[in-house]
């Protein structure tokens, strides 16, 4: 019996023992998927989510969370440490059990370099007085339009520009690179505004909602790492009860999004939801996909 456990996972897309990743590969080159593939374990019950766990067990995680993103940021060769949920058979789901994984890589992934960058730049051009994430987080604070909630070390909003029809950010209220620089006190408040995000999440709708749970941590870089500012990114593709948004024309070949809802309106549903005291039933958390139970999804 356990109470949240971390493994390796058993079919690895990146492995300790398949050696280091060529240093200068010329072009087409293929080399060992060197890294780590982790499963994080919510809960020994086969069945719920994470938005079911108890308060203490939710502490729990986060401090695995933690003390992996520790462990794996100082092995040889990791570049980025990317702890995440992927939940609902939407999002291609197949294992049921409460869990998530992370990832270290032996690189930087595309979207964290292209957010480093972005990062840097901005942190430069104030001479290292301010991070893009920070101000941005100042900003929609001072906004409040897309508030989703405000605590003492973390805030959660919808973000102006989303791509999808639900996406929230929850970000600390200091700099910090990545889940193990978080104090005592700040892990204990995250455990709590992330149940309660989770919980929001789920009371849109009368069935759960599918989501990815994405932690952005600082890559392991001495370029990057100084603009670094840990963040969430939970997103949904559930644009109604029983819709789904797929990314069509516009959005996978040209990137360029089309969203048919608005950050505010968005803001104003989590904050008016009242979250259910009793956690949902097991049985319920993990129903037919949407997918296959409704046609015509497309925007």
């Amino acid at each position: 019996d356990y109470d949240v456990v971390v493994f390796e996972n058993r079919f690895p897309s990146l492995g300790p023992a398949l050696g280091p990743i060529p240093s200068a590969p010329e072009w087409g080159t293929t080399g060992p998927a060197y890294g780590r593939c982790e499963v994080v374990a919510f809960t020994p019950e086969h069945t719920g989510s994470f938005s079911g766990l108890g308060e203490a067990r939710a502490r729990t995680v986060v401090e695995a969370w933690a003390q992996r993103t520790a462990a794996l940021s100082a092995l040889p060769g990791i570049k980025q440490v990317f702890p995440f949920e992927n939940r609902g058979a939407d999002i291609g789901v197949t294992l049921h059990h409460p869990h998530g994984q992370i990832y270290a890589y032996p690189y930087i992934t595309p979207r964290a370099g292209v957010l480093g960058a972005a990062a840097r730049k901005f942190y430069d051009g104030s001479d290292g007085r301010q991070t893009l994430t920070g101000s941005l987080l100042r900003a929609e604070r001072e906004d409040g339009s897309r508030m989703v909630m405000e605590g003492e070390n973390f805030s959660a909003y919808v973000p102006f520009a989303a791509r999808w029809p639900l996406e929230i950010h929850l970000v600390p209220h200091r700099q910090v690179p990545d889940l193990a620089a978080l104090s005592g006190e700040e892990k204990d408040e995250l455990a709590h505004v992330y149940l309660d995000l989770l919980k929001r999440l789920d009371a849109l709708y009368p069935t759960p909602t599918p989501y990815i749970s994405a932690w952005h941590q600082a890559p392991l870089d001495d370029l990057l790492r100084p603009a670094g500012y840990l963040h969430l990114q939970l997103t949904s593709p559930r644009r109604a009860a029983d819709k789904l948004k797929y990314l069509a024309g516009s959005e996978a070949a040209m990137g360029a999004f089309i969203n048919d809802t608005t950050p505010e309106s968005v803001a104003e549903r989590l904050r008016a939801v009242t979250v259910p005291e009793a956690t949902l039933s097991p049985a319920t958390v993990f129903a037919a996909p949407l997918a296959a139970r409704t046609e015509g999804a497309h925007a």
